[in-house]
């Protein structure tokens, strides 16, 4: 067995097309993983998974501006995760279940704070969802902790209330 291997076992890199694939199913899955109670089965079985992957290859492929773009984690060559920023905020960051606890998401909220603080960022801003504990744990570790503000999403089946994360990076 060889000490060293030419590529590495676990990495963050820009996302490319293609990769919307493998970030839809991850979504999908963590969505069903952690938020199951809150959004509802009939919520998550009516997501449309083929605009989803749309909406993700034309965020790859055309970010809508500047400060907006997408990270992936792998382990080896698989897409295991995936980070969307925009200016200032975190908009999504999912980790496949099956690789959770594994550093993937550590990895990508870090490389997500490098390239806001590379766009000017002087703080950094998500939202969780109500319910996720985990989540909620993992930022608090990660130095973020809620600053007040809630807003409610409808689901068109029924509301859901997400806060804010925040911390000055």
């Amino acid at each position: 067995m060889s000490l060293f291997r030419e590529t590495a076992d676990v990495s963050v890199r820009p996302a490319v097309p293609g990769d919307d694939v493998a970030m839809t199913a991850i979504q999908v899955g963590a969505w069903r993983s952690s938020h199951s109670e809150v959004l509802g089965d009939d919520v998550l079985d009516a997501l449309d998974t083929v605009r989803m992957r749309e909406q993700w290859a034309a965020a790859v492929s055309s970010p809508p501006g500047p400060g907006f773009g997408v990270l992936v984690a792998c382990a080896g060559a698989d897409v295991v995760g995936f980070a969307a920023v925009s200016p200032g905020q975190v908009l999504a960051l999912e980790v496949d279940p099956r690789h959770q606890r594994g550093g993937h998401g550590s990895r990508l909220l870090a490389a997500a704070v490098d390239r806001l603080r590379r766009d000017g960022a002087e703080e950094v801003v998500t939202w969780v969802l109500d319910g996720d504990t985990a989540r909620e744990t993992f930022l608090a570790g990660a130095g973020l902790g809620p600053d007040g503000r809630a807003r409610t999403l409808a689901t068109g089946v029924r509301d859901v209330v997400e806060h804010r994360w925040s911390a000055e990076i």
